[in-house]
């Protein structure tokens, strides 16, 4: 058995099974870019408006407040010119700055007569109300890297540089598998021996929040299906992700059958709860996960080791979020305690509090969960008011 912080290094260790992909733009959202963008001309490209009013040059108001209005300068039009630095011209948001101009008032601060306007405050400065060009960024600078993240903000960026198409990482071909006598579709009306599959579809769907797609398999208690059906899935997916059969019970096959199949076993129980079980293997290029079958052991070790494995591997960097205890917490066996809790801000602390359960069998609890506070194996009571790692899945 080998601790949290070791199952951690090892996995972090094996290479992902990715690709790089060309998508279109409106298909980049959620993805994660795998190159860099750099602007294509300096950002914003012009001298901008940034208010609706008037341009002045603002060396002429020392000597008047009254400006004879020349003309305007829309937006999305050529840049045209001051002839007169008695005079102004109006101006609209988003226009390029007209030339022989410096500064820009507002229409609030102006009054307007017969083609005369006025400037009724007291200071103006050049620059004022004007988004200089180049300010945001020169040509050529890089605005993103691979391993950003795109959401809506770098989409915007993305499509203000021409990029209508962009790299991204795939991720790697995926299945899912339960496994065990007990379980039946949720379509079925279970006997009272039995229960519907759940696992598979908690992890489909934390996946899918990541833009990660799965197929999904389950594999009944009879060790030579077990064999020959992981055969199959080892050899058609990248990665396999199993549920159940992974413990020391008579029908736990998934370790034999792996073995067998020349899965080469890295790990094989981490001193953990919940999710003590876990075994973890390659086989080439091929990652198998293969977790406990219990609900909250596999919704655990899926966001603590599966999601930051996958992300890591395309460059996104993490971050390590603590929150602080309510309450205090006895826990003596000498493991790692992932305690369930519900995340709150309070005076701008962020605060866990211990949800009680009946154990990880119980996923009906994970509904008034947030998250996980990862308590280390070396003490036994954990304080209120003392901050620990916090695993949000929501």
């Amino acid at each position: 058995m080998i601790s949290v912080t070791e199952a951690t290094r090892i996995i972090q260790q094996v290479p992902a099974p990715l690709s790089i992909t060309k998508v279109t733009l409106a298909e980049a959202i959620g993805r994660v870019l795998a190159e860099t963008i750099s602007a294509d001309r300096n950002l914003p490209p012009f001298n901008r408006v940034t208010m609706d009013g008037i341009a002045i040059s603002s060396n002429t108001f020392a000597t008047q407040k009254s400006f004879t209005i020349e003309g305007i300068q829309p937006a999305g039009a050529p840049c045209i010119s001051l002839t007169d630095s008695r005079n102004c011209l109006e101006v609209m948001t988003g226009a390029m700055l007209p030339t022989e101009t410096d500064a820009v008032i507002r229409y609030e601060d102006v009054e307007i007569q017969n083609g005369i306007a006025t400037i009724k405050i007291e200071n103006i400065k050049a620059g004022m109300n004007v988004h200089a060009q180049g300010a945001d960024a020169q040509a050529g600078d890089e605005l993103l890297s691979a391993g950003q993240l795109i959401s809506p903000a770098e989409m915007a960026l993305l499509a203000s540089v021409g990029k209508s198409e962009v790299l991204v990482y795939q991720f790697p071909r995926t299945a899912v598998i339960s496994s065990g006598d007990e379980l039946v579709e949720v379509t079925v009306v279970p006997e009272p021996h039995q229960i519907r599959r759940s696992n598979v579809y908690a992890l489909q769907a934390a996946m899918r929040e990541c833009g990660w797609q799965a197929e999904a398999f389950h594999l009944n208690d009879m060790r030579e299906d077990v064999l020959r059906n992981l055969k199959t899935l080892i050899q058609d997916y990248d990665v396999l992700i199993l549920s159940g059969g992974v413990s020391k019970g008579k029908f736990d096959f998934i370790p034999g059958a792996l073995n067998e199949l020349g899965v080469n076993k890295l790990f094989h129980q981490v001193s953990q709860r919940p999710g003590k079980p876990f075994w973890f293997g390659t086989a080439g290029t091929k990652v198998v996960f293969a977790l406990p079958g219990n609900p909250v052991s596999t919704f655990l070790c899926f966001y603590r080791y599966i999601k930051p494995w996958i992300f890591a591997a395309m460059g996104v960097k993490g971050i390590e979020q603590t929150a602080v205890l309510t309450f205090s917490v006895e826990f003596k066996p000498s493991l790692t305690y992932f305690l369930q809790v519900q995340s709150r801000y309070v005076n701008g602390r962020h605060e866990a509090v211990p949800v009680p359960g009946s154990g990880s069998g119980d996923f009906a609890n994970l509904k008034e969960v947030s998250g996980f506070l990862e308590l280390p194996d070396d003490r036994t009571n954990f304080n209120m008011g003392e901050a620990y790692p916090y695993i949000p899945f929501r």
